[in-house]
């Protein structure tokens, strides 16, 4: 039996079908290529999207949220650590089945790694016109946030204006303080902690002054940790008063919360790691791999992470802290690690271990 639809009918279907896609052409962000509608409507048939993280769902819950809420595609958040994050990626693909669409993790070295051994797939973000130069590395990998490395110290224990200016001051100002600072220096653990490892071998990268800092602080009988968190509840106490290159993101959010509890930088050298994000190879949800790494960047998903404590890589952003009021905010020598194959120096077998081993001869241990 045939329907007839009238001139009538006609013209409403017409409208409707004009309706329908003019709401679904609003969905792609401005100044995206047109034909990112298709990204977008495969990514919301996949459904999902798998990340692998070494980031706190506290802090990316906002930006977890927007993200379900605009395309209705579910986040399987997994926080696995630095180091759990790079090695469950490399079982899965030895054993070809490949569960995460993007991992997102603050190890620039092993991120780096992946992306070399063949693990990340490349895929150039609309948004990465809008990332500084040294924040994208061949469209492979992107830098999300600026997170700066710093000090804390227990208010009660030290006043700022006593605490040195520079790098350089740091070191004598561990020494000529030994008495007072004997067994009451916190910092990473390099061996146990992979933002610990990055914090460290950057500084000794770059500074020919690294080793003195470390040996001045194993003259104070440094005690080293794997994490900020554990930093944070023996300065909070007083059980140390000082904890060197500590991150500094959770730092000034610490600060607002503990009121002993100050956070501190160099204004000569301020490094700052990033959380870098990349599709895997054979990531089984890849349209909503690339929507997630794009809402990620764009200013949206960059402002929601401010907002939560971790400084947005663009100028463009004015919720919480972006990267130009940053470098105001650590005193002008704000340095970020670049996003290339620099990372990987102490990557190598060889020295890596040199560098473990100077690291314990320095604090005596």
């Amino acid at each position: 039996m045939n329907s007839f639809i009238g001139p009538k009918g006609l013209a409403t279907a017409a409208v409707l079908s004009l309706l329908t896609s003019a709401a679904f052409a609003q969905e792609v962000p401005a100044g995206y290529p047109a034909d990112y509608s298709a990204i977008i409507e495969a990514a919301k048939k996949e459904g999902a999207v798998s990340v692998y993280t070494s980031t706190d769902s506290e802090q990316s819950q906002k930006l977890q949220d927007a993200f379900t809420k605009k395309y209705g595609i579910k986040i399987a958040y997994n926080d696995l650590g630095t180091n759990g994050a790079y090695n469950q990626v490399i079982s899965e693909a030895a054993a070809g089945q490949t569960t995460a669409d993007v991992v997102w993790s603050s190890a620039m070295d092993l991120q780096m790694t992946l992306v070399q051994d063949g693990y990340a797939d490349e895929y150039a973000s609309p948004e990465a016109g809008k990332l500084p130069s040294w924040a994208n590395y061949k469209n492979v990998l992107y830098a999300t946030t600026v997170e700066p490395i710093g000090v804390i110290f227990n208010t009660k224990a030290l006043t700022e204006d006593k605490l040195p200016k520079t790098y350089a001051d740091m070191i004598t100002f561990l020494k000529d303080n030994k008495s007072t600072l004997q067994g009451k220096v916190a910092t990473f653990d390099p061996e146990k902690s992979g933002s610990g490892f990055l914090h460290h071998s950057n500084d000794a990268r770059n500074r020919k002054d690294f080793w003195d800092l470390a040996k001045a602080m194993g003259d104070d009988g440094a005690k080293i940790y794997s994490s900020s968190g554990g930093m944070k509840e023996t300065v909070v106490s007083g059980e140390n008063v000082i904890a060197i290159n500590i991150i500094g993101s959770y730092a000034l959010k610490w600060a607002k919360e503990s009121p002993n509890l100050g956070v501190h930088f160099a204004t000569d050298y301020t490094p700052a790691f990033s959380r870098l994000i990349m599709k895997t190879k054979e990531a089984p949800h890849p349209n909503a791999a690339k929507l997630f790494i794009d809402f990620m960047l764009s200013a949206e998903g960059q402002s929601l992470l401010s907002e939560s404590g971790l400084p947005s890589v663009r100028e463009d952003v004015t919720a919480g802290l972006n990267i130009k009021t940053l470098n105001a905010r650590v005193g002008g020598g704000l340095k970020p690690i670049a996003v290339d194959e620099g990372v990987l120096e102490y990557m190598d077998q060889m020295k890596r271990v040199q560098f473990l081993n100077d690291w314990k001869a320095a604090l005596g241990r």
